[in-house]
């Protein structure tokens, strides 16, 4: 896959089990969903893909196949039937071709329909009547990505047992690799519907993705990053990829959709229901029902019932130009998305396969032509399939993912209703049924497996999402409640026999003839014994049973608690150690209304209660949450959850760590991220003296203590009297992605500035060791130079109040606009929107906003201190400054505004090295200072970048 971009268009073909050799062909006229769908859409596919072979055209599809419907392509009785409707139409094509003749709007089209029926002869005789070997073909060749479905199509959400999802879902996979010789890579859910916990089934079968509605994601928690434009994982590390709404707008809409063009043919004017009954009374059912012979003559022509002679040159021109323009509308999507993004986005784009061809004639024109474009070298868009876009990328957010559907309303409102809710009581007691008898029949004989292997079809059956479709869209109702009533039925009747251990082998023998799906289904899918694998495992025995290492950190901070930069290093840290195969938990303050418990992208989240302290000092108050931590501990350790590892943040859960060091022999890390020392140049007063205090306890405790950066190291072994070797350095990371979505925000940019002017952003704490009163200081210097720009200052703090009344003192209050605190999508924007991003701290310990800001495209200019030093490159990365000159500041700022162009090598030479702050790195870095304090080794002393990219 080469591209900015990736279209995957999703094919689903599905048709229920309606086979019946109890009746005459001709009989049941449900019978003729298949024979259309095989002339209209199955076998035109088939050839659109033969021609882009021949072609050397390197298509990509995904299609799913559902078990039923390979059990009917593959199945003998429907082949048989399926031959004689091919050429009962062929029949009715000589003789439309005789009784149009001399009508020049008609006989061309008559002699069409009769050459594409002889093409599907020879596609059925190239492939010995059985379709499933030319798709299975164009899977081998690389084509095609084949997905399987459950295995009649259930609604699965609505089924009533973990037994009854496991078997619909393990027997499709068992059929798909009986027809197609391997595994399959993902499936699709039947009518997209999903529901929390269905991905610990589909994991357990080996299922690797799925496909959902919009909604799916755009409701997830927390909200996917890039929207639908990626997958998300589920908690069972399931993908999700979601419908693109303006893909399926272009498609199906009824109003705006292609397929209602004029010039296309209309679907509903068929020659079944046009011509005099005597004249196609042997093509239609023998009792005289008029029926739809594919014969079609006319255009949809608008509204109204006036309707023009179809054309077929005119409606082909019209596919290839709705092609180009959807070609060139996800183009454009994905061009604009691939640089906020930072990779390149998806558009999952599914379909009924039915649509192509069958609903929409032109359908299949349309796809070929677009498959076309797609794969020509000029085109930034390119073909991919799911399977393909999650082996080139490794990382990917974990969402918890809600109920939702493809269906009217997004969820089970057309399934579940007044026409059909009358079905699931019944259904639900027979799924309840049948896990009792498959749990009793531990070893049973011949005839009695046999009986439970047909008991298994006909509850499957019975559970099959069509028939209570049909009900809710008022087609063919009689058939729909007679097929749930005849499974049920059945299935009660090799119920009574099992029980009463008196099975009889002409009845199984009767109804195994009649429904004769899946030949090797299990019954043992049923017994509920299998609660017990590690599908269905409860969460607390999944825990329990873990081998994976745990490490317990203790922060003040975690989001949405957020005050610095601790928050989001912590937040970060955590989640990708999650994706490196440890579990995590932390302990932290509670607020607001948030769970106590929660479970945050897979990291487990602890939020304590700290009681207020006389007087309610911070300092009193962190004593209060360090005591409401060790609570938390033995009230983890009571409910049988173990550490291997305890990573503490600053000196605000020092006293916690050291307990549960001392008390319970944990190895213990420590993360220095400020030094109360560094962010006042010296201890002078008495709380100084006292956080010193702890920072010195928690180093000195500590068997490893990693700092951000070389200059936090420095200062770390001068003022806490470290060894060397006990320290390590790993920097902040910083995840483009995250920032780069908020670029779909809201536009901050227009509330604070005018066409025109240059943003020049400050983003951190309103404290003095910030130094934003050295760039409010700088301001008058830059506009007499660039009068064009805009200063907005992002943050609360204690300097404020003067910060503001010394901008209204130089009279800049229009110059200089304060935003306060924003939340994190507002911030990211700004962040996007700005031309430069300044950092002018006194004290910077690392400096992970110039990291945001690089990420976001902004050049940046900071102070020439601390950390950042290891961040900005001067003249490389970004511009430095002297500390605490606003001159000095005013000039790099100056240098930027002037220099758009020299400025934006600047910027894209800080992205490419922002690859180093990977948080993958910076996450098997700390787990290697993990693994050496479980296990000491020799002290290894700082972790070098060059090490950790090995």
């Amino acid at each position: 896959m080469t591209g900015k971009g990736y279209l995957a268009l999703v094919l689903h073909a599905h048709l229920p089990y309606v086979r019946h050799p109890e009746a005459d062909y001709g009989q049941y006229l449900e019978e003729r969903w298949l024979y259309e769908a095989i002339t209209e859409s199955y076998s035109p596919l088939l050839r659109m893909f033969e021609r882009l072979e021949a072609d050397e055209v390197p298509f990509r599809l995904t299609l799913s196949i559902t078990p039923t419907l390979l059990s009917m392509l593959s199945d003998r009785l429907c082949q048989e039937r399926y031959w004689t409707h091919l050429h009962r139409s062929l029949r009715l094509a000589e003789r439309e071709i005789a009784r149009t003749e001399g009508q020049p709007d008609f006989q061309p089209l008559a002699e069409h329909y009769h050459r594409e029926l002889l093409e599907t002869k020879r596609l059925l005789q190239q492939w010995n009547g059985n379709l499933v070997n030319a798709y299975r073909h164009y899977q081998e060749m690389g084509f095609l990505d084949i997905v399987t479905s459950s295995a009649t199509h259930a609604f699965l959400p609505l089924l009533a047992t973990e037994e009854s999802v496991r078997a619909q879902i393990q027997t499709g996979v068992a059929v798909y690799e009986q027809h197609f010789g391997r595994k399959p890579s993902g499936i699709w859910l039947p009518e997209c519907a999903y529901a929390p916990g269905l991905d610990r089934a589909l994991s357990a079968a080996g299922l690797k993705y799925f496909v959902a509605d919009t909604h799916a994601l755009t409701s997830a928690r927390p909200t996917p990053a890039f929207a639908t434009l990626s997958p998300v994982l589920t908690r069972s590390r399931v993908a999700v990829f979601a419908r693109d709404a303006e893909s399926s707008r272009q498609v199906w809409s009824s109003h705006e959709g292609y397929p209602g063009d004029v010039d296309y043919r209309e679907y509903y004017r068929d020659i079944g229901y046009d011509l005099d009954i005597n004249l196609i009374r042997e093509f239609i059912h023998p009792d005289g029902i008029r029926v739809n012979t594919g014969f079609k003559y006319y255009r949809t022509s608008g509204g109204g019932i006036d309707k023009q002679p179809y054309q077929l040159s005119r409606a082909a021109d019209k596919a290839r130009q709705h092609a180009e323009h959807f070609h060139a509308g996800r183009s454009q999507h994905v061009d604009y998305w691939a640089e906020k993004m930072g990779r390149a986005p998806i558009v999952v784009a599914p379909f009924d396969a039915e649509l192509f061809g069958h609903w929409w004639y032109e359908g299949p024109q349309w796809l070929e032509a677009l498959l076309r474009l797609l794969a020509s070298e000029e085109s930034l868009l390119k073909a991919g399939t799911p399977l393909q876009y999650l082996q080139q990328y490794e990382d990917y957010q974990v969402c918890d993912i809600p109920f939702s559907s493809w269906g009217r309303d997004g969820y089970a409102d057309v399934w579940l209703n007044g026409k059909n809710d009358w079905v699931y009581p019944v259904l639900h007691e027979c799924e309840r049924e049948m896990v009792e008898l498959a749990s009793r029949c531990e070893h049973p004989d011949a005839w009695t497996e046999r009986a439970l292997r047909q008991a298994a079809r006909e509850l499957m059956l019975a559970q099959s999402s069509d028939w209570a479709f049909i009900m809710d869209n008022e087609t063919m109702v009689d058939y729909a409640i007679k097929r749930v009533k005849q499974h049920v039925q059945r299935f009660r009747k090799l119920s009574q026999m099992l029980r009463e251990g008196a099975v009889e082998p002409q009845v199984v023998s009767a109804l195994e003839a009649l429904d004769h799906v899946f030949p090797t289904v299990d019954y043992r899918l049923y017994q509920n014994k299998a609660r017990m694998n590690e599908i269905f495992r409860s969460d607390s025995d999944r825990a329990a049973v873990s081998r994976k290492p745990s490490v317990l950190m203790l922060s003040w901070e975690f989001p949405p608690m957020t005050v610095g930069g601790l928050s989001r290093h912590v937040f970060d840290l955590a989640r990708y150690l999650v994706t490196s195969g440890w579990d995590v938990h932390v302990l932290t303050t509670e607020i607001g209304d948030y769970p106590k418990e929660e479970d945050v992208l897979g990291v487990h989240v602890h939020r304590v209660h700290v009681r207020q302290p006389d007087g309610g000092e911070f300092f009193h108050w962190t004593l209060q949450l360090n005591l409401m931590m060790v609570d938390e501990y033995e009230n983890l350790l009571n409910r049988g959850f173990s550490f291997a590892v305890v990573h503490a943040h600053d000196w605000l859960v020092a006293y916690a760590a050291e307990i549960l060091k001392d008390r319970h022999g944990l190895p213990l890390v420590a993360t220095i991220h400020a030094t109360e020392h560094g962010r006042n140049h010296g201890i002078r007063t008495e709380l100084q003296q006292r956080i010193h205090a702890l920072e010195w306890g928690l180093t000195y405790r500590a068997t490893r203590v990693i700092l951000c950066s070389t200059y936090m190291q420095r200062e770390a072994v001068e003022i806490f009297s470290l060894p060397r070797d006990k320290t390590v350095v790993i920097p902040n990371g910083v995840d483009p992605a995250v920032i780069l979505n908020s670029a779909a925000s809201p536009d901050r940019r227009q509330a604070v500035a005018l066409d025109g002017e240059q943003i020049v952003l400050y983003l951190g704490r309103l404290v003095r060791e910030k130094g934003v009163h050295v760039l409010v200081e700088a301001a008058p210097r830059v506009l007499v130079e660039c009068p064009q720009a805009k200063f907005v200052l992002i943050g609360a703090g204690p300097e404020r109040p003067g910060l503001e009344a010394r901008v209204r003192e130089m009279g800049l209050a229009d110059k200089v606009v304060f935003l306060g605190f924003v939340s994190d999508e507002e911030r990211n924007a700004m962040l996007c929107a700005a031309t430069v991003a300044v950092f002018p701290s006194l004290y910077e310990p690392f400096g992970i906003v110039a990291l945001e800001a690089m990420a976001a495209g902004a050049a940046v200019v900071a102070s020439d201190v601390g950390g950042l030093g290891d961040v900005v490159r001067h003249e490389q990365t970004g511009l430095t400054s002297l500390v605490g000159d606003s001159a000095s500041v005013a000039a790099q700022i100056v240098r930027i505004l002037q220099n758009p162009e020299w400025a934006e090598q600047l910027t894209q030479s800080a992205q490419q090295a922002l690859n180093q702050y990977d948080w993958r790195h910076i996450a098997e870095a700390t787990i290697h200072v993990y693994q050496q304090v479980m296990h000491p080794v020799p002290a290894v002393g700082v972790v070098h970048r060059e090490d950790r990219e090995e």
